[in-house]
């Protein structure tokens, strides 16, 4: 799978011309990892040591550091107290404290607990350090003839090969999410290949590496498993519609980004709720889009660990443009914009221009908004399931919302809706309306996509006859039941 071993870290040592191996988790502190050195070597445990790579550089001793082979060790050389001023080593001393807290932070980082000025603060502190020490010209710790060896944030993995079989299945809209258990979205190397491959090579991200799974809460529908279906419908509409050809590499992963991150820490509640309860989140977001919002901000504290940042090798402009993207498409799932989001995609579907910035931002938003409730585009035995899930968060949220005197949608309360009902509006006015203007630019969907929409609005039409005859026998065997005791 690759997602156990790519927990630790190997690093190959020479001890006087025999080779240590030296295994350690990426989550140990630069001070775990010293020690684990020392005591590798023979050295004390409190020894203060250098690592020179097999040119004489200065390798940095922390968890991000670049592994070495059996053919290229590194050697543990001790600093004597000759060798390091007392202020060089209180210096020293100080940064690793510093960037053993700021790693804490991350480990047991939550947004609810987050203080984006503390960690800013972490950052600025770090880099403040580290230049100071650097500029110190008559320290032995950075000799003229030696430099440290660059940090890799962003850790390389293998290729693998992709069957066709998996590829191909993908592919499509009707492809069946119940068949995979949770845990092989991140262990199955082949799915991870198969959302990033064929459209963009340079996504080098493990889904359990990105905490992306850890940060979908176990809800009956918003968890990781609808992370993974809005994901894959996005991977098939890109191939159905061919948008490798029409949009840049920047915005298909923008849009797969977006796909990934859109429900990151959905608190089942919807944002109705949010508002009306006057949540933490409706104040911090002002009321506007609480839970996207949410998401996004969730979405980027995670892309701001250093091994989760898959956008370290843009430069800031690129990045600024990623993150400006894929804000604005977590932003457009937001159900009460759905409208303003449509009207708008329908008054430049007849002229549309893949040359115009605004034409495209907005189909990208439309693109989202498909795949985010496009369940009941695939076949009745994979949808259903959905309805019942999705469903049972509806009827969480309305119970939670009388017991505190909140008002209830109708479309929600589980003593006025059922399934039929449920599901006959949204696709007639919502979903057909929709991928039926997408349809104009991309005909190609219709067979795979609007035609499978259609029948599922005829058979829940067909399902809510069957229970308004039964509801109407039911209730003439009541009115006869009463009728009868009467006449007794």
């Amino acid at each position: 799978m690759g997602s156990a071993s790519s927990a630790y870290r190997m690093i190959y040592l020479d001890v006087d011309g025999r080779i240590q191996k030296v295994v350690f988790s990426r989550f140990c502190s630069p001070c775990d990892i010293k020690e684990l050195f020392c005591t590798a070597t023979g050295l004390s445990r409190n020894t203060t040591i250098s690592l020179l790579d097999s040119t004489g550089a200065m390798v940095s001793i922390d968890p991000t550091m670049p592994n070495n082979s059996e053919r290229s060790p590194y050697k543990v050389v001790p600093i004597t107290g000759g060798q390091l001023a007392d202020k060089e080593e209180l210096f020293q001393n100080v940064l690793t404290q510093v960037a053993e807290q700021f790693s804490s932070r991350w480990s047991y980082f939550r947004l609810e607990g987050m203080k984006v000025v503390e960690i800013e603060k972490c950052r600025s502190d770090i880099k403040k350090l580290r230049e100071e020490m650097a500029s110190r010209n008559n320290s032995s710790f950075l000799d003229d003839n030696k430099k440290l060896t660059p940090r890799r944030d962003v850790p390389s993995y293998p290729k693998y090969m992709l069957s066709q079989q998996t590829i191909d299945a993908l592919r499509k809209p009707a492809f069946d999410v119940w068949l995979w258990e949770s845990n092989e979205y991140h262990l199955s190397q082949e799915t991870v290949e198969a959302l990033r491959q064929p459209i963009f090579d340079v996504w080098q991200w493990e889904p359990n590496e990105l905490c992306i799974h850890d940060n979908y809460r176990n809800n009956p529908f918003h968890n990781f498993r609808h992370c993974f279906c809005v994901t894959q419908m996005m991977y098939s509409m890109i191939y159905l519609c061919n948008l490798q050809e029409k949009f840049t590499q920047v915005d298909i992963l923008i849009l797969m980004t977006a796909a990934v991150c859109h429900d990151l820490d959905h608190p089942v509640y919807n944002n109705t709720y949010q508002i009306n309860a006057r949540t933490e989140l409706a104040v911090r977001y002002n009321d506007i889009s609480p839970l996207e919002n949410h998401h996004c901000a969730v979405a980027f504290q995670i892309f701001s660990q250093p091994d989760c940042n898959i956008f370290a090798n843009f430069d800031p402009e690129a990045f600024k443009q990623i993150r400006q993207g894929t804000i604005t498409l977590i932003l457009a799932t937001d159900m009460a914009r759905h409208g303003e989001i449509l009207d708008s995609f329908k008054q430049k579907v007849d002229n549309f221009d893949f040359t115009n910035e605004e034409h495209v931002t907005c189909l990208k938003m439309v693109l989202i908004k498909c795949c985010d409730i496009s369940n009941e585009v695939r076949p009745m035995e994979v949808a259903e399931p959905w309805v019942d899930c999705l469903l049972e968060e509806y009827f969480m949220q309305s119970d939670r919302e009388k017991a505190e005197g909140l008002p209830v949608a109708p479309f929600m309360d589980r003593e006025k809706v059922t399934k039929p009902t449920a599901q006959i509006g949204f696709i007639k006015f919502v979903l057909i309306p929709m991928f039926e203007t997408v349809m104009k630019l991309f005909p190609q969907i219709e067979e795979v996509m609007v035609q499978p929409l259609r029948e599922s609005r005829d058979r829940y039409e067909e399902l809510k006859q069957i229970d308004d005859a039964m509801n109407e026998v039911q209730k003439k065997k009541s009115e006869n039941l009463t009728m009868g005791g009467k006449k007794k």
